[in-house]
C-alpha cells in the first residue's frame, strides 16, 4: 500500500489568499467599530476603515495578478526563442 503524501501549501493557494483577504478587511471593520464606539462617531470609521481595506485587498490581488503574467510572458518569450534557436531561425 503506497503512502500519500501529504498535501503542499503554496504562498499562492487560492484557499489562503482568500482568508487573508477576508480577514484583513474583517479586522479594519472591527478596529473601526472599536472606535466609533470609543469616540461616539457611529458608522463612520467603520465605513472607512472597511472600504479602506477592501481597496487594499483589490490593489493587492492587481499587483499580483501582473507580477504572474509578467513571470508567464516572460517564460513564453523564452520558450519561443528557444524553439527559433533549435529550428536555426534568426531572431526578430
Amino acid at each position: 500500500m503506497k503512502r500519500l503524501s501529504p498535501p503542499r501549501v503554496t504562498p499562492n493557494d487560492s484557499l489562503g489568499q482568500g482568508i487573508d483577504n477576508a480577514l484583513a478587511v474583517a479586522l479594519l471593520f472591527g478596529i473601526g467599530f472599536g472606535l466609533d464606539r470609543w469616540l461616539g462617531t457611529t458608522p463612520w470609521l467603520m465605513i472607512v476603515l472597511s472600504l479602506l481595506g477592501a481597496i487594499g485587498v483589490f490593489a493587492k490581488m492587481k499587483y499580483r495578478y501582473d507580477a504572474e503574467m509578467a513571470e508567464h510572458e516572460a517564460a513564453r518569450l523564452q520558450r519561443l526563442e528557444e524553439g527559433r534557436a533549435q529550428q536555426g531561425q534568426p531572431a526578430p
